[in-house]
């Protein structure tokens, strides 16, 4: 090889960006994301233990990804991200798959039968994951498109808050005996891990909008 070409492409790799393992991790659990909020419809459409399990064991695989985030965060002087934004981003991705395994696991507890209501809540939040886990693909080289994606996440939160009021008002309409009552006050906590859930997709999407603001 010509020297001269060599000693350029040495200089090139010198100076070519290395790639952001923070976002590598985020990417994965994302990834796991999505993958949690499509058993968790498969719950919703066909409730068992052993899809009830399914979300549990990616939930745990989620938290394990997450945990290694953290120590290589911890680990590292200086960050390209704020690692405030890279806690916080790792965080909200993570409480979404935790609701929706508080979700399934109280539901099996409770002996909640999935609604309407929950299957459309459950396709909300997979949309939602969906448009994160784009964002996240997208972040690094493609930042405009992220932060597009992100809004995409914000406008499915405010969707979930329109189903969440509409579910609570169905819920609500003169119950007829003290079974209704009582599945109506386990309906309502179920409703809520799934209202939460959005609301961490929604800071999410914040994080990643302040994350193209500041750095790209």
């Amino acid at each position: 090889m010509n020297v001269l070409v060599y000693a350029k492409q040495r200089v090139q790799h010198l100076f070519q960006a290395k790639p952001n393992h923070f976002i590598q991790r985020l990417l994965e659990q994302s990834a796991l994301g999505l993958q949690g909020t499509e058993a968790l419809i498969d719950y919703m459409n066909k409730p068992s233990n052993k899809n009830a399990a399914r979300v549990r064991a990616i939930e745990k695989e989620a938290d394990e990804v997450r945990r290694i985030l953290i120590d290589e965060l911890n680990r590292t002087f200086v960050t390209p991200i704020d690692r405030e934004d890279l806690f916080g981003l790792s965080r909200a991705i993570d409480d979404v798959l935790d609701y929706a395994y508080s979700t399934t696991n109280e539901m099996d507890i409770l002996g909640v039968e999935p609604n309407d209501y929950l299957r459309a809540m459950a396709q909300l939040l997979h949309e939602g994951a969906e448009e994160l886990h784009l964002a996240m693909e997208r972040l690094e080289h493609h930042p405009n498109v992220a932060d597009s994606h992100a809004v995409r996440a914000k406008a499915i939160e405010n969707r979930m808050d329109t189903l969440y009021a509409e579910a609570l008002a169905d819920l609500f309409k003169a119950p007829r005996d003290l079974d209704a009552v009582v599945n109506m006050l386990k309906l309502r906590e179920i409703y809520r891990h799934m209202f939460h859930a959005a609301g961490s997709t929604d800071q999410a999407a914040n994080i990643i909008g302040d994350i193209v603001m500041k750095f790209y």
